[in-house]
């Protein structure tokens, strides 16, 4: 039983335990794959991936693997990457055809997946290969703020509706407006719900992250919107406060600097969650804002001040109110696999998904989206690391996420481990994943 009240806390999170086998049992991996790859809606990639008619994307889940291809200036088709003659697949990775062709016997496909050559197609009786046996299967697709869903159940709800109500808070930033500014990926020793976790609660920041508690106060209220959840601060401790946990509870008196530290410290060690925009503000506040001005006050400017920068740039800015950004919190859970932490001019997104049917491994997306002056636009490469504790290539804060992944997974096998406790404050989010996850896995879709 999930209860949810009307202001997203959880009546009966206390005591709540996640049993082991959720992480490390492949007979569970197993259920996940039927019951929730099979029939949840998913992101698959960017629109900005497959920009042009014909272009590709290759998105592989579990034991599935799904072709990704716009068929026109704004048509984005889907279809099991899988050719009907003898089971091989199609596409590998990202790339552009003309027509989808199968490199084993020849096979060709238009891009609206009727099949378009059966080399010598004449050797079969016509009554025994018609082309509705030809075609490429289709796959429900969505799209929503520039992302790309899919759903391998043709009777599932809609997008729309599966983003209720998370799609009300996220909107009014506009992440459609966004472009890639880096992507990496890489694999990890752990369940990809372990990874997921991480980054789905800021509990963790006073012990994993403590050289940040100088500039912000860790203590975080989580919240659970059906499915989906986030987490946020208290209005208290506004962003440049000093961690209450440093100052005995006191309330920082001048936010100013810590402002500035907080943005040039995510430009320098995370190269996400702060931008040009935001470090030039940052620096314009702690000159220009008077000592002893009222937080509230200070951060009215800070956001005064980035819109200025960006529409000196020619930045499309968001129409969004800092009353509609405190309502969305920093960070937010998709279910079930996707997680953004998203600002008005840009955020910083995570996807975990199995590494095939392995429950000790899985595959780790992570990506810095900005937004870019018209004409601006770089071309992103999609990087991957297998070096968890390059610093140069991850940054410092995502390291020290990464050093926790293998042990965790390690130590949920320990026969002294009775199932993950979490808090039932600042992990409402992690303990409604878990109840959505088990209630998924037994209805579906169905209320």
């Amino acid at each position: 039983m999930n209860v949810q009240t009307k202001d997203g806390l959880l009546q009966d999170g206390a005591g709540y335990v996640v049993a082991a086998d959720h992480y490390i049992s492949p007979e569970f991996a197993k259920i996940e794959a039927e019951k929730l790859w099979y029939r949840v809606w998913q992101m698959a990639c960017r629109e900005e991936e497959i920009p042009n008619v014909g272009d590709f994307y290759t998105y592989d889940i579990v034991d599935q693997s799904i072709i990704v291809i716009r068929v026109a200036t704004d048509e984005i088709k889907a279809y099991y990457n899988v050719c009907p003659h003898r089971g091989r697949t199609i596409t590998e990775g990202c790339g552009h055809a003309a027509r989808l062709f199968c490199k084993f016997h020849g096979w060709s496909w238009k891009l609206d997946g009727t099949i378009a050559k059966v080399v010598d197609r004449h050797e079969w009786p016509e009554e025994s290969l018609t082309d509705d046996d030809l075609n490429l299967v289709p796959v429900k697709v969505g799209r929503w703020s520039g992302w790309v869903y899919i759903n391998m159940d043709p009777d599932s709800i809609s997008l729309e509706e599966h983003l209720a109500p998370a799609k009300a808070y996220l909107d009014p930033y506009d992440i459609g407006g966004m472009n890639y500014h880096w992507r990496k990926s890489t694999i990890f020793d752990c369940n990809w719900k372990v990874a997921l976790e991480a980054f789905n609660e800021g509990y963790h920041v006073q012990t994993t992250h403590n050289q940040m508690l100088r500039y912000m106060d860790d203590w975080t209220q989580s919240y659970a919107r059906g499915r989906h959840s986030h987490f946020g601060y208290w209005e208290s401790m506004p962003m440049g406060s000093r961690s209450a946990r440093l100052t005995d509870g006191k309330p920082t008196e001048d936010i100013r600097p810590g402002i500035r530290d907080y943005m040039e410290d995510m430009a320098a060690t995370l190269n996400a969650g702060s931008s040009v925009q935001t470090v030039f503000a940052a620096r314009r506040v702690e000159q220009e804002v008077p000592p002893g001005t009222p937080p509230m006050e200070v951060l009215a400017k800070f956001g005064q001040y980035i819109y200025e920068n960006a529409a000196s740039q020619g930045l499309q800015w968001p129409s969004i109110t800092p009353e509609q950004m405190y309502a969305a919190g920093v960070d937010w859970h998709l279910f079930p696999n996707q997680i953004m932490l998203m600002g008005p001019t840009g955020l910083l997104g995570y996807r975990a998904r199995p590494f095939g049917n392995d429950p000790d491994k899985c595959v780790w997306d992570v990506y810095s989206l900005q937004r870019y002056p018209e004409g601006q636009v770089p071309k992103v490469e999609h990087e991957w690391s297998q070096d968890h504790g390059d610093v140069d290539f991850w940054g410092l804060i995502l390291t020290q996420d990464y050093q926790n992944m293998g042990q965790v997974q390690k130590g949920m096998k320990s026969k002294g481990f009775k199932g993950a406790k979490p808090n039932p404050r600042q992990e409402i989010a992690v303990i409604n994943f878990h109840r959505s996850l088990d209630d998924f896995v037994e209805n579906g879709y169905a209320q």
